[in-house]
């Protein structure tokens, strides 16, 4: 019965209720032992099984918690035969990371989209509900793919619980916080459970307990017995009323409970083996089990609450844990329980062992096959401790800073590295250590010291592997400044392509000059790249050479090779650079859609230095359309942080916004600063034309020479007819007035060989201005009719505004009867836009769900909100409507 609870029970019903209407939900029960936890849980297993629902159960063993994956496969295990029903990529994932497979593919985040597909597949017979009690136990890898899989539920009718100490993480989740029962409700509980108690007893109880349902159970015993002290806080107290119980118990079943303590994992035989060696047996569990601290089962034992455990457990002198973990290590026979015999002997290690820490170095391997990295960094970082030399030490060291690096966990790799007080002889060894140091010193935003630490510690490489890191030196360069970038560019050597292009490139945005064929090159460099982070390297220098076409034909391919592959962790990074090429060549509609769902990864998955850059585009898009408030809000968050690469993006946006809406002296300040600052070299050069405008508009043209010529030189440098339309442009605004016509009309024929509707229309626009002003009021109207049909098109309300205004000017008022209805890209949302998209061409609600990391039943969810908003009534009727971005004419 619980007490006290009706708003807990309240908000869980509702969570059952949603699923059983289609909805799916998360949430965390949260709070300190003996609170409630497990009771409110019980209660929604018992509702959920009452409404029909299928119930699964899982939780964190403390044992295992070193173990990759140990959880998952506890709450899965009953439903493990459905996984051949998901697409193949997805199926080989899960099955690696529960041992049951050869390692696919992928990374460690598409175990939890397996796990969303399969709990998805599961709930279309009926509702399922999860629960996952001590959660604050789970292994990493358990934890961060049932989170991943909890954060991207929507509409499969499935519902996952957690229960958990404070301290368990679980970002984007609701959490029900619990506190101790009210007085009425704990008077109530103490009443119904031991109404023979003496009322001196019972106020103090209910003064000590504050509320813990536990403790208003467990305490009467200790206080009985003897006063705790008024100073132990409640779980201490909790602890002291079962060691009570427990010393009551013979010192044979006491010592069976302390190796069941030991254990952890419920495995009654062997807990059993291991007890035998300290003259216990199966009888012994009898006194325990009639005092109700343990629990039997079919071949397994469970402590009836985990304090039992705790005071069991912490309550044994060193020396005899020690032998406690020899003996279930000599318990554990067999392959499948090597993991576990691992982590025994080195729990009962007192100094260097080498044949214990190579068993930890085998499970350590073994768990990042598995993706298990997080364990696998602990694992490695044990074995390093009990190594006998110090080159094993080392190695081992190196190898846990690499597996806590491929976790994300920068803090703990850079610990790792640290221990290594010499640097290693071996040449190998010595470019991981470094890079491995250098990579999560970048990840804290500290590309200076990562770009310092690669070139020095080149110097003394063999000329191979000095060539990787100075071409690692090379990327972190680019993030730290214009110094570091020559600096880099002044020592990478290399006869490559790659080598060859990434050096071109680097003189190029030094403004140095450069005899080689940036195109041809680029292209050579792009095939050379097969692996990820080389291709990231040619596409980023590719974007910022202005080469938008390779950009976005490279991009394209690699984000389709790492859906393909389940490299979800790689989408981030590469969305953006896919979404900077869409909307460099016009494609705001497309490049909203690649970075909002980019910006949905990187949340769920913790990369939250992407999401500056993704919000940086969002915001530029917004300004485009004239959406002030969504501008602002976007740039703030990036802005705010006041530092990362998203600040040069999110400044321009902040410009365009303030030039499109007549605030042309703001934006000539924001501009000029961002033409100014470190990031000069990259993207602020695509900012020259609208600081050329916003100056000319001030009436101080003069204010962006300097600018212009350095942008000049730039775009000769691209060889792009964009960039040339662009630099004629400006010719025209700034230049005499008989040289302008001139200018305009090479720029217009310029952007019909790169056709880029936003900078076309706005050419057309400032020279329909121009003729306006020269009394050609005719001449003027054709070119503002065509930039007001591009930008209505486009959504950009700032700019349609001055086109109708011209126009008006011109003689010609309104829209003279072609304005277009809004077309159906405007009424959907991005990931609605993808799906539609998709569906569109003949892929299967499967088939799109494997693609963007859905189930199949959100798609089906995001397709029937979509249909009325196109008016469309079933799936066939998608492929006659134009989905195509408005940038594409």
């Amino acid at each position: 019965m619980l007490y006290g609870r009706d708003p807990e029970r309240a908000r869980l019903d509702d969570v059952l209720a949603a699923a059983a209407a289609g909805r799916s939900g998360a949430l965390v029960v949260r709070g300190e032992p003996g609170i409630g936890k497990t009771a409110l849980l019980e209660h929604a297993a018992g509702a959920a099984a009452a409404a029909g629902a299928r119930v699964l159960r899982g939780g964190g063993v403390e044992s295992e918690a070193e173990l990759p994956f140990a959880g998952l496969h506890l709450l899965l295990r009953p439903a493990l035969d459905r996984a051949g029903a998901l697409p193949e990529v997805q199926a080989t994932a899960l099955r690696s990371a529960l041992g049951l497979a050869a390692p696919g593919s992928g990374d460690r985040f598409l175990v939890g989209l397996a796990v969303l597909s399969l709990l998805a597949d599961l709930a279309e017979e009926q509702p399922l509900v999860c629960l996952v009690d001590d959660a604050q136990w789970l292994d990493h890898a358990t934890a961060e793919t049932l989170l991943f899989a909890a954060r991207r539920l929507d509409a499969e009718r499935v519902v996952l619980l957690f229960g958990a100490r404070p301290g368990f993480a679980a970002p984007g989740l609701p959490v029900l916080e619990l506190s101790g029962l009210d007085t009425a409700a704990a008077e109530t509980l103490l009443a119904d459970h031991d109404p023979g108690l003496a009322p001196p007893l019972r106020s103090r109880l209910l003064a000590e307990a504050a509320g813990n349902p536990l403790a208003l159970i467990e305490l009467p015993t200790a206080l009985r017995a003897a006063d705790p002290g008024p100073a132990l806080p409640l779980t201490e107290k909790l602890r002291a009323a079962f060691s009570e119980q427990l010393a009551g118990l013979p010192a044979a079943t006491r010592q069976l409970l302390l190796v069941a303590a030991a254990d952890d994992t419920g495995d009654l035989a062997v807990v059993l083996r291991a007890a035998a060696s300290f003259g216990a047996s199966v009888t012994d569990l009898s006194p325990a089990e009639h005092a109700g601290l343990v629990v039997l089962g079919e071949g397994t034992i469970a402590f009836r609450h985990p304090l039992v455990r705790t005071a069991a457990y912490q309550g044994t002198p060193l020396a005899d844990r020690l032998a406690l973990h020899r003996a279930l290590a000599q318990a554990l026979t067999g392959a499948e329980h090597a993991d576990r015999r691992a982590w025994h002997l080195a729990s009962a290690a007192t100094g260097p062992d080498e044949a214990v820490a190579a068993e930890l170095e085998r499970t350590a391997a073994e768990a990042g096959r598995r993706r298990g990295h997080t364990a696998a960094a602990t694992a490695y970082a044990r074995a390093a401790q009990l190594s006998s030399t110090e080159p094993a030490r080392v190695r081992r060291l190196v190898l846990a800073a690499e597996a806590a690096a491929e976790a994300g966990e920068a803090d703990r790799a850079r610990s790792f590295a640290a221990q290594v007080a010499t640097p290693p002889d071996d040449p190998d060894l010595r470019t991981r250590l470094v890079l491995v140091d250098a990579l999560a010193r970048f990840s804290q935003g500290r590309a200076g010291e990562a770009h310092r630490l690669v070139l020095d510690a080149s110097a003394g490489l063999p000329p191979e592997r000095a060539r990787e890191l100075l071409l690692e030196g090379a990327y972190f360069g680019w993030f730290a400044g214009r110094r570091e970038l020559a600096e880099s560019a002044d020592r990478l050597t290399g006869s490559g392509p790659l080598h060859r292009f990434v050096q071109a490139a680097m003189s190029v945005l030094l403004d140095r000059e450069v005899a080689a064929d940036l195109a041809s090159l680029g292209e050579q460099a792009g095939r050379e790249a097969a692996g990820p982070d080389g291709l990231l390297l040619v596409c980023g220098l590719q974007q910022v050479l202005g080469q938008d076409g390779a950009v976005l034909s490279l991009a394209t391919r690699a984000v389709a090779d790492a859906r393909a592959e389940g490299r979800i962790a790689r989408l981030p990074n590469l969305l953006f650079l896919l979404a900077e090429a869409q909307l460099a060549v016009g494609l705001h509609r497309d490049a909203v859609t690649s970075s909002a769902e980019a910006d949905r990864i990187a949340e769920d998955i913790g990369q939250r230095q992407w999401r500056g850059l993704h919000s940086s585009v969002l915001a530029h898009v917004a300004a485009i359309e004239g959406d002030e408030a969504r501008c602002r809000e976007l740039a703030a968050a990036v802005l705010g942080a006041h530092d990362g690469p998203g600040i040069p993006r999110a400044n321009w946006a902040m410009g365009v916004l303030d030039l499109g809406r007549g605030r042309a002296a703001v934006a000539l300040a924001r501009l000029e600063a961002l033409a100014a600052s470190p990031a000069r070299y990259g993207l602020a050069a695509r900012s020259v034309p609208d600081l050329v405008e916003a100056a000319v508009r001030v009436g101080e043209p003069g204010r962006s020479e300097s600018a212009f010529r350095w942008f000049t030189a730039r775009a000769r440098g691209m060889g792009q007819a964009w960039a040339d339309a662009l630099v004629a442009r400006c010719r025209a605004l700034l230049g005499p007035e008989d040289e302008a016509e001139q200018h305009f009309k090479t720029a217009l024929a310029l952007h019909e060989a790169d056709r880029r509707p936003f900078e076309q229309a706005r050419t057309e626009l400032l020279y329909g201005e121009w003729l306006r002003r020269a009394r050609r009021k005719a001449d003027a109207s054709t070119h503002l009719r065509s930039a007001r049909e591009t930008f209505e098109r486009l959504h950009a309300a700032p700019w349609l505004a001055r086109a109708e205004a011209e126009l008006v000017a011109t003689g010609v008022s309104g829209s003279g009867g072609a304005t277009t209805a809004p077309g159906a890209l405007s009424r959907l949302t991005p990931q609605e836009l993808q799906i539609v998209r998709l569906a569109a061409s003949g892929l299967s609600n499967r088939d799109i769900a494997a693609q963007l990391f859905l189930s199949p039943r959100t798609v089906g969810h995001h397709l029937y909100k979509a249909y009325p908003k196109l008016g469309v009534r079933s799936r066939g009727e998608l492929a006659e409507l134009p989905l195509r971005d408005p940038g594409e004419g």
